[in-house]
């Protein structure tokens, strides 16, 4: 099967998928640090919980957004709706920095950033599953958890171009200004980023698994039936596999960042951390999450996505059970404490999400392919992301930072049992 180079595979998978988390993760920066003064006229901790609220309706629209790429890039091909996938989530992410404020508009302002919020989530929706697609279906046999660590290196070169803007910006502006019109540049510019994942995606051939499923007439009219109908088991065990990368992410990029740096009464922890330094330590965190993601996929390729799967789910209870104590260190301002806690913390979430690429797409046929592994990643949204900082900052104020850490084993048990019950995928025929 004629393959694209491997420069092209990169490009269309990792860049792509890069500006779309840059894009959902600017929107989680802004929800922890700037949304609840913006858009809910105040700062406490009530507003705190409505605008992670908010953040938490993307992930809503995600699955649905899956429904509608997956029906069309199983019946149509992977190329044409990646296309459409990232146009939909930059025209929303664009006009989220345009929205006005509270106290221009009232509710109303909330209202069309909700709107835009969800239009974000239906793009991401079909994002993902069409990105590890273009990976693996153009990988050679023994490399396809290599190659589909390039959409999962997305995530964290998304993250720290995000983080990085915030940084900048809040280097030579102060919170006034921030408030007044610096949380919308990352927004704003999230428009240059689209544009050149668009001339990256529409020069890329279609994938060559795909073009074989088309000559040897294996496409079906119905692909969401289809899935439903022969690969629910396999859709289930998706969404749990995936269900604690997403709590992990969340617990470490969107909670712990307010936890960190607002006073209690705001509904942080009182740590102490200004935003700019707690930003600086979440991107070195990011840069050991890109290397963790890259070793295990090379280790997946050699002994199997499995053995890495079970180790990273045992190893996660017990940071789970760890890291209240790590977090909170001696006491204010514990550098070295929260530093070991985010890198320790994401290398584990390299190790969990970096097999993810080629484990999701091999567990169904090349015909549900996009469907199905795109719905269980997106389902996995709604149960492992979608409320993470909300019930997070309420169980914390609850029942302290233990509580959070229990939330996070229970859900790293549900991806062991997941685990488990899978076969091995390693030697699967890719192109069935």
């Amino acid at each position: 099967m004629v393959r694209d180079s491997v420069k092209t595979v990169i490009a269309a998978s990792m860049v792509g998928t890069a500006i779309e988390f840059y894009d959902f993760y600017a929107y989680g920066t802004a929800a922890a640090n700037y949304f609840p003064k913006v858009f809910f006229g105040h700062s406490g901790t009530g507003a705190l919980i409505g605008s992670l609220l908010t953040f938490a309706i993307a992930f809503i629209a995600r699955p649905l957004g899956s429904l509608v790429f997956g029906h069309f890039g199983d019946r149509m091909g992977r190329k044409n709706t990646l296309v459409v996938s990232l146009l939909t989530m930059g025209i929303a992410t664009f006009l989220i920095g345009c929205l006005p404020s509270y106290q221009t508009w009232g509710w109303l302002a909330v209202a069309l950033l909700v709107i835009c919020r969800f239009v974000q989530g239906l793009g991401l929706g079909g994002e993902w599953s069409g990105a590890a697609l273009v990976a693996t279906e153009n990988a050679p046999e023994d490399k396809r958890a290599l190659y589909g660590s390039f959409p999962e290196l997305g995530a964290p070169i998304g993250f720290f171009l995000s983080n990085g803007t915030y940084f900048l910006l809040e280097t030579f502006n102060d919170a006034d200004a921030m408030l007044a019109w610096g949380w919308r540049v990352p927004f704003l510019l999230s428009a240059v980023l689209v544009v050149v994942g668009l001339v990256v995606r529409v020069h890329m051939e279609e994938t060559p698994v795909f073009r074989l499923a088309q000559e040897q007439n294996k496409v079906v009219k119905s692909p969401l039936k289809e899935v439903f109908k022969t690969s629910w088991r396999q859709v289930l065990q998706a969404t749990f596999l995936v269900a604690v990368t997403y709590t992990l992410f969340y617990t470490l990029a969107t909670w712990s960042l307010a936890w960190g740096t607002k006073p209690v009464e705001q509904g942080g922890g009182g740590l102490g951390f200004t935003n700019r330094e707690y930003l600086l330590m979440l991107m070195v965190g990011v840069c050991v999450f890109a290397a963790f993601i890259v070793l295990s996929c090379l280790f997946a390729d050699r002994i199997g996505r499995k053995r890495i799967l079970v180790f990273s789910s045992c190893a996660l209870v017990l940071f789970a059970l760890g890291f209240p104590y790590l977090l909170m260190g001696t006491g204010e301002r514990d550098f070295l404490a929260v530093i070991v806690f985010l890198c320790l913390g994401f290398a584990l979430m390299g190790i969990a999400f970096g097999p993810i690429g080629a484990f999701l797409p091999e567990l169904f046929k090349a015909n549900v392919r996009y469907s199905g592994s795109g719905i269980g990643y997106n389902l996995a949204a709604i149960v492992g992301a979608a409320f993470v900082p909300t019930i997070a900052t309420w169980l914390s104020h609850k029942w302290g930072v233990e509580s959070v850490g229990l939330y996070l084993a229970a859900m790293s048990i549900c991806c062991l049992v997941a685990v488990l019950t899978c076969k091995e995928t390693k030697d699967t025929d890719f192109s069935e």
